[in-house]
């Protein structure tokens, strides 16, 4: 099982910056793509940003050039760095790998329990 736990989330005003982290634990043998979504009240849950094992990297129109998704490998975290933000970036950020446990074991899905993102003035 990999357990993912998400800090950094809070209260910013617009055009203000936060950084997200996101911690990977647990029986590890290799970690693939990790990503951050986002879900806002009534709203589905939608990609905000994802990076391959490798460092390659992909956006969601709405932030790109605003986020930066970037990771250790080393100590199996993934980060957000989030500037410019928008009153519409309000939602909880949810962090989200693709790991497989043990050698031979298939590709499972793993989700943090999510943090409040919220810009207001």
């Amino acid at each position: 099982q990999v357990h993912l736990v998400e800090s950094g989330g809070g209260l910013v005003q617009p055009g203000g910056s936060l950084r997200l982290s996101c911690a990977a634990s647990g029986s590890i043998f290799i970690i693939y793509a990790m990503g951050w979504y986002r879900q806002a009240p009534g709203k589905q849950r939608e990609l905000v940003a994802g990076i391959t094992s490798g460092g390659s990297t992909n956006y969601a129109d709405s932030v790109l050039g605003r986020f930066t998704i970037s990771r250790d490998n080393a100590k199996n975290t993934v980060y957000l760095q989030m500037n410019s933000l928008k009153p519409e970036d309000t939602a909880v950020y949810y962090c989200n790998c693709n790991a497989v446990v043990s050698l031979g074991s298939a590709i499972s899905d793993y989700w943090g329990q999510g943090t409040q993102v919220t810009v207001s003035s």
